[in-house]
């Protein structure tokens, strides 16, 4: 808050500034347009397009779908896709093998989206948990998550991504050092152009669960290592910052905090502390809530959404990883 002092009442009355459309959007103090927005989606192997029962409004897209959703975004105005995997089940083992397989379904989503629309840039997933048999995002060894033999596999997998003409590489198995690992591959494989957004701040939290029904990852079992032995304790802040100071140390060009709502105070103080591009991932949990409430007729749905994604502008945020990229970017230029 400004230091200088303020006029009282009745001087100063600030629903002056409030009574009309015209002078509320010229005060505001944040905006929100479809630049701020990164669309979120999943491709399958299939034909055509598959609901995701636990988030109203998703579907699984095709490849021949994926390639006209680039050309959708960039007419909408969207600057980049985040595209993640639903693979199928028999192409799943403990190692995660298909990751890192140059013909595998990510590759070719890649490169029809890159042929179709050059313009809109494509963010990959660099993780296991969509192709191992057991859920999680790295090797499992006598009940354990072996970090640096995740980070071998990361390496595979990151390069082939990049090979395939991925724009960024998202890491988001929460390994120790792979940020860095990542980075010098990229280097050494003449993918110096490559950026890598860390996913920085990424909390065991409840909110994953939709997504994890829209790519078909596998259900870890009851007494199975729990994630929270790598993705980050939910009661911790300054760890985030702790994270953050790494993987900017070692080479990420953007981070990320994940969620995003539930960790507003965490993408505000990233902000204040690095002033470097940090992105919010509103994730399927979230999106889910939020339908559910407007189909019951509980929120207006329309408001909701771009309340919710303005909120992580409002916290400091370069943008916002969503589902709801396509509504609101129609919404936004309307």
């Amino acid at each position: 808050m400004s230091r200088i002092p303020q006029a009282g009442y009745p001087a100063l009355r600030l629903r002056r500034l409030r009574q009309n459309d015209w002078v509320r959007r010229l005060v505001r103090e944040t905006t929100l347009a479809p630049s701020d927005l990164i669309w979120t989606l999943v491709v399958h192997e299939g034909e055509g397009r598959i609901p995701v029962a636990s988030m109203p409004g998703v579907e699984r897209l095709s490849i021949a779908e994926v390639r006209r959703a680039a050309v959708e975004a960039r007419a909408l105005g969207i600057p980049a896709i985040a595209v993640f995997p639903h693979i199928d089940g028999a192409k799943k083992d403990a190692a995660g093998s298909d990751a890192a397989n140059p013909d595998g379904l990510i590759a070719r989503a890649i490169k029809e989206m890159k042929d179709a629309a050059p313009e809109v840039g494509v963010l990959t997933d660099v993780a296991l948990d969509p192709f191992t048999d057991h859920g999680h995002d790295g090797v499992v060894e006598n009940g354990k998550i072996l970090n640096d033999p995740t980070i071998e596999r990361l390496i595979e997998q990151g390069i082939m991504q990049a090979e395939a003409g991925a724009d960024i590489l998202a890491p988001s198995d929460m390994m120790d050092g792979r940020v860095g690992a990542l980075r010098a591959a990229l280097e050494k494989g003449g993918h110096q152009d490559v950026m890598i957004m860390a996913y920085a701040a990424k909390y065991a939290s409840a909110f994953y669960g939709p997504y994890r029904d829209a790519i078909g990852s596998a259900k870890l079992s009851a007494g199975q290592l729990d994630k929270k032995t790598y993705q980050m304790d939910p009661a911790n802040g300054d760890e985030a910052l702790r994270e953050v100071a790494l993987d900017l140390a070692e080479g990420a060009d953007m981070v990320m905090v994940k969620p995003g709502m539930p960790y507003l105070d965490i993408v505000r103080r990233v902000v204040e502390a690095f002033s470097v591009p940090t992105f919010a991932y509103q994730v399927s949990g979230e999106y889910a809530m939020l339908m559910a409430a407007a189909k019951n007729g509980w929120i207006d749905e329309e408001r909701a959404i771009i309340e919710s994604l303005g909120a992580f502008k409002r916290a400091g945020a370069s943008g916002v990883l969503t589902y709801f990229a396509p509504r609101a970017a129609r919404m936004l230029g309307a």
